[in-house]
This record gives C-alpha cells, structure tokens and sequence, in this order.
C-alpha cells in the first residue's frame, strides 16, 4: 500500500534558525475517503514567511497557532485523485490550505478549482496569497496615486515584487529595499522599478535623498529591521505606512524599536497593519483588480523551487538569510 508522509510541529522555535527537531516526519497509510470527500495529491506546497508566526504561541496573533501535533500549516497545488464530491473529479487541479503532506483528505471546503493547464508556480506565485496580499495593502490601505512616490522594503520577495509593478503600472515612482545587488538588479532591470536600496551595503539615509527627493508618500513594510527608521524619517504629510511583515524581526530576541510617535501627529501619517486572513472573503474581487495586470504583461514573476517535502524545513531559514530568490515553492 503507497505511504502517505506528513510532518508536524513538534516544539515552538526560539530565537535563531529553524532546526529539524521543531518537526516530526511521520509515515502513514494513504487515506481512505467517504461520501462527500476527495482526496488529493499535493503537488507544489508555498513557503510563506508568516509560517514563522503560525508556529509561535502568540495569544494575540490574528489567526490561531499551529498546535503541537498538528501537520504545519501551508497552501498548496494538487491533483484530485479520488472523488466522492459532486463538484469535484479525478483529474481536476486545486489550491488550498493543504498544510505539510503528500496526501489529503477535503470535504471540499476552501478549496478552488483551477483553470486547466494554469501552471502551480503562476497559481502560488502570482494568483494565491502573495498577489491577494499584494493587491489588498496597496490598493485597500495604501491609495496610490499617480506620481507618487512608494518605497517596499523586501522589495525582491513574493509580495514587494508585485507590489511594485502594480504601482509602476499606476504611475508612480517605486523604490525597492533588497538584500544584495542581484535582487536589487533584477527588481530595477526585470521588473521596472525606478531605483532599488541594498540595505546591506548602501548608505540607506543617501539613497533614499537620491531616489525619492521629494520624500515618501507610501511605505510598504515587508521587513522591519535597520530599514524601517530611515524610511519613517522621509515620510511626507498624509504619508501612508503599510505594515504588511516584519521578518527581521520574528525571531529576533530584542526587535528593533519603533519610530517616535511625534512625527505622526506633526504629518498626518497614517500607519495600517494587516493581515491577509481578515480580507479572503474579498478574493474575488481582488483577483479581478489584478488579473488584467497580469494578462497585459505587468506582472513578472520568478520562483525558487526546492525538491521534496522535507526540504520545507530548512527552507524557511532562507528568509531569514535572504538566498531565496523569488517566490519559495517546494515540488513534492
């Protein structure tokens, strides 16, 4: 009988790297379905960096912690295998919260059916939360408008990539922050921003004075860390901050501290944290504001796939490292 793998939280990280001994790898049967359910086979699975926070016991996060014992949680493609669903048959293709597994059993609910032929990276890349979260911070909160001026910090990821063309699509200025030259190249050369900040080896006070002169109107906050104060610092009057991750910060001992309020009252700057969980009712009709960017061509994207469904652990440590280089996928 073909075995179905599945790994599961088994301790809370601390500070520092992701190491094994936070998972169990347990091997099991293949499941077995009954009346009204499908089972699917997980073909590409989405390293995502709120999976940090998922694994943490914050009483006060916006969406409940994955238990102890639990299969990690994560979205995925897969293939319907077996069917005992009006709505779904073998063959058909999926996406959903499948979590860390091969094989899975659904009822059907939270899944979507995709369109034959849509390849699983354009699905993770673009079509799933990274073009959601995308679209919902810049367009929900962020207001954009023509000529002005956005600064994204992790501006090479998933979601400051698309945040980016969005807004060079809509006439604006965008500046990116990465983590080395490449990225910085590829989002200036590849994507079309208009100026790119290497937060590692630039003076980030210089080129922000070099790139938006006449200061920042929208901030989109992928990261937190040394990039958050210089960028708060060029705000203009009605600015608008997007608080989107903080990933410098998720595993950091000591997190790096905020801005003085005083220049929030002085400005008028408006400062919104979100959560894409609040928002998935919404989908459809953030899907239908993006979609047209992405058939006219604005829309590029580029993937780092890793093989195998362990390879999922120690990936997420190439968020805190910045190797990653694109969106994270792993292909069971």
């Amino acid at each position: 009988m073909q075995k179905n793998t599945s790994i599961h939280l088994a301790a809370r990280p601390a500070s520092g790297p992701i190491t094994a001994d936070l998972f169990e790898v347990r091997q099991g049967n293949m499941p077995e379905i009954g009346p009204g359910e499908i089972l699917i086979k997980q073909t590409h699975m989405s390293l995502d960096p709120a999976m940090i926070g998922w694994m943490n016991p914050d009483p006060e996060s916006y969406i409940p912690p994955v238990a102890i014992g639990e299969v990690m949680r994560s979205s995925g493609v897969g293939t319907v295998i077996a069917s005992n669903h009006p709505d779904f048959n073998a063959a058909d293709q999926v996406s959903g919260m499948f979590g860390w597994t091969e094989f899975l059993v659904s009822k059907g609910e939270g899944l979507n059916k995709l369109q034959p032929g849509l390849a699983p990276e354009t699905v993770l890349a673009v079509f799933a939360l990274p073009g959601l979260t995308a679209t919902q911070g810049l367009y929900g909160f962020g207001h954009p408008q023509p000529e002005e001026t956005i600064v994204i910090s992790g501006a090479a990821g998933s979601v400051g990539s698309i945040v980016g063309q969005l807004a060079k699509a809509d006439g604006l200025n965008v500046v990116g922050v990465a983590g080395d030259d490449e990225k910085c190249a590829w989002i200036c050369e590849e994507l079309g921003f208009d100026g790119a900040i290497n937060y590692k080896s630039d003076n980030i006070e210089e080129r922000l004075a070099e790139l938006a002169p006449e200061g920042v109107d929208i901030y989109f906050e992928n990261t937190g860390g040394t990039v958050q104060q210089p960028v708060f610092d060029r705000m203009n009057a009605h600015g608008r901050i997007i608080v989107c991750g903080m990933i410098a910060d998720y595993m950091s001992e000591t997190p790096a501290p905020g801005p003085n309020w005083i220049p929030l009252v002085k400005k008028r700057i408006t400062i919104r944290g979100f959560a894409m969980p609040d928002h998935l009712a919404e989908a459809p009709a953030l899907l239908e504001k993006l979609t047209p960017y992405v058939l006219d061509g604005k829309i590029k994207f580029r993937t780092h796939v890793l093989e195998g469904l362990e390879a999922s652990i120690d990936g997420l440590n190439l968020f805190f490292s910045g190797a990653n280089r694109g969106k994270l996928i792993v292909e069971l």
